[in-house]
């Protein structure tokens, strides 16, 4: 199932954050509180339950098209969380009147092979080495 996430929420999608195997927040320090009150308060924020346990969330951002998180516990993955997660995404992205969506992600990544499984565009990389996708919404 794939509800809006609450305040509730909260532990159990930094459980799922802090516990990739892949994609590691290296400096927690870069996602400032700030950052995560405005995702949590204004943006699109979703989690993916199973069995009435939270197993996957994501968050992007409607004013610029951004998706910003998409993560699923290692546990729950390959069971299709992250792909509806981020199919109901683009769909409130799109919406929203985004014409296309945006994401980075780490090179050589599970991440990187499902977003070009999934159509998602690269765009080249970051300053920081990440790369840039982008998928059109139609």
């Amino acid at each position: 199932m794939i509800r809006q996430a609450v305040p509730a929420d909260h532990p159990r999608i930094h459980a799922i954050r802090m516990g990739v195997r892949e994609n590691i927040l290296t400096d927690p320090s870069l996602v400032t509180e700030e950052e995560v009150d405005w995702y949590r308060e204004h943006a699109i924020f979703l989690v993916a339950e199973e069995a009435g346990e939270i197993v996957a969330f994501t968050c992007a951002n409607h004013q610029n098209g951004l998706v910003w998180a998409l993560f699923v516990d290692p546990e729950r993955e390959g069971r299709g969380h992250g792909r509806a997660l981020l199919d109901a995404a683009l769909t409130k992205l799109k919406a929203a009147g985004n014409a296309q969506a945006w994401l980075t992600t780490g090179a050589n990544t599970r991440a990187e092979r499902f977003y070009r499984r999934h159509g998602w565009r690269d765009m080249g990389h970051s300053l920081d080495g990440q790369i840039v996708f982008i998928k059109t919404l139609a």
